[in-house]
Order: C-alpha cells, then structure tokens, then sequence
C-alpha cells in the first residue's frame, strides 16, 4: 500500500485515520472497530464490506 495514500485516506464513516494490516489485507479503523479490505491493492472503503472487528482485535 502506497504511504501516501494512507496518509490520505480516512474512516468514511468517522473520519479517523486507518492503520494499515499488511497480513491480513486490511485498513482498521479503531473507533468504529471496523476493517476495510484491500483488494489487489485497492481499497474497498464501503460500509456494507467491512467486517466489525472483535474485541481482541481492536
């Protein structure tokens, strides 16, 4: 994932900046505890595809 980008990119629903997870393929916000895919290098950053994150991972 391109720095520059994440600099940029923001929750859409919150506003907050996104923590990028490599591993799993994920940007995280963690005031939702939500985590947008990243599909062939793009990111996915619509509600109805995120997935809510558990408690351990938040």
């Amino acid at each position: 994932m391109d720095a520059r980008l994440l600099d940029i990119l923001v929750c859409p629903i919150c506003k907050a900046n996104l923590e990028y997870r490599k591993a799993a393929a994920e940007l995280v916000c963690r005031p939702c505890r939500l985590a947008f895919p990243v599909r062939d290098g793009i990111p996915i950053m619509l509600q109805n595809e995120a997935r809510l994150l558990s408690s351990e991972e938040a």
